[in-house]
């Protein structure tokens, strides 16, 4: 229909399914976005495999609720098992559902490629498995990460409640283990992170990103809308 508000489908690792606040955020009405729950046990690969064969099943309902474009919003649980498999999952999400699908990890790919970000810092709020597997995808993408740390945190409902000057000050003390990096990321989509993507990158002088803006930016680009968001940081600054 002309003039309706464009919608966008969101697949959340939570179980409420709730629409995460980032998106509001970055794009007021300008999108309507909706969300479906998987409902992981916890924030690691025991956590996240019962609930992989359920993400068609979810993708399809979005489509079905009028989604045009749908995410698989959870970034360790999309790059977990290797980078084949992640591309496999999206093709598949868009076989089963005939509308453009991305998942948290195409879309942390693309955000740093659109930043410049080579050589990247990593925060995150992941066990040390997780930051292994991260470590082995961004590498396989082409970047290098020149140091990497982790909260440790597998409690879903923990990890939104990180704040921000910790995870400033985490994102800090690894870019300062070596300062060759050119950039920042903060892997995990259940962190708060758009305000100290703004002091990283005053405080820095260099790109920051992190999954959740990522993800959102990512999926507006898909279904062809404007991604800009003034004052959310570099990667919102263009439209």
């Amino acid at each position: 229909m002309m003039g309706s508000i464009p919608c966008a489908g969101l697949i959340v690792p939570p179980a409420e399914g709730l629409v995460p606040q980032d998106g509001p955020l970055l794009y007021g009405g300008r999108v309507k976005f909706i969300a479906r729950g998987l409902g992981i046990g916890a924030v690691s690969p025991d956590g996240f495999n019962p609930v992989m064969d359920t993400i068609l099943e979810r993708a399809r309902e979005l489509r079905d609720a009028g989604a045009q474009v749908i995410s698989l919003m959870g970034t360790s649980i999309s790059f977990y098992r290797g980078a084949a498999f992640t591309e496999s999952l999206r093709a598949a999400m868009q076989d089963a559902t005939g509308v453009p699908c991305t998942t948290m990890s195409h879309a942390i790919l693309a955000a740093l490629r659109q930043l410049g970000i080579k050589r990247v810092a990593v925060a995150t709020s992941y066990i040390d498995e997780l930051n292994a597997r991260l470590v082995d995808h961004l590498g396989t993408a082409g970047f290098t990460v020149t140091a990497i740390r982790g909260l440790s945190i597998t409690a879903v409902k923990d990890v939104g409640q990180v704040p921000t000057r910790a995870l400033v000050e985490l994102s800090e003390s690894v870019y300062r283990e070596d300062t060759s990096a050119d950039g920042v990321f903060i892997s995990c989509g259940g962190l708060l992170t758009l305000e100290a993507i703004r002091q990283l990158e005053d405080r820095l002088g260099l790109p920051v990103t992190a999954s959740s803006p990522a993800g959102f930016w990512d999926l507006v680009r898909l279904g062809g809308w404007d991604a800009s968001a003034p004052g959310f940081g570099r990667l919102f600054a263009a439209r």
